[in-house]
């Protein structure tokens, strides 16, 4: 995919695995590639910066703790401000996939 239009949604994508329960960095990218059969892989050099802008924007909070390893982990929570941007950024890929749809006639997805 272009990366171009990857970047639009990678804050979208962040926010809704987060906004599930609070969890940490790889587990993000894992989540995402999962559910998206392998197409969206989400890199360290475009996931870590994200999230600290998203908690700089006050979107996301994190915490450090302790795993079962005795390794320390960071997770992420989404906050009320992450939440309403999560809702608007799924209202403008709606009406974005939409338009995209409208145009394609329905052709989109044969090969």
């Amino acid at each position: 995919m272009d990366s171009r239009l990857l970047w639009g949604m990678v804050d979208m994508l962040i926010l809704d695995v987060v906004s599930r329960g609070p969890t940490y960095g790889y587990q993000i990218a894992q989540t995402v590639l999962s559910q998206s059969s392998g197409y969206f892989e989400l890199k360290e050099g475009s996931l870590y910066p994200a999230l600290h802008r998203m908690e700089r924007q006050k979107l996301l909070t994190s915490y450090w703790e302790e795993t079962q390893e005795g390794r320390r982990r960071k997770f992420y929570k989404i906050t009320l401000a992450g939440q309403r941007a999560l809702d608007e950024k799924r209202d403008e890929w709606a009406r974005f996939s939409a338009g995209v749809n409208g145009v394609l006639g329905g052709a989109y997805g044969l090969a």
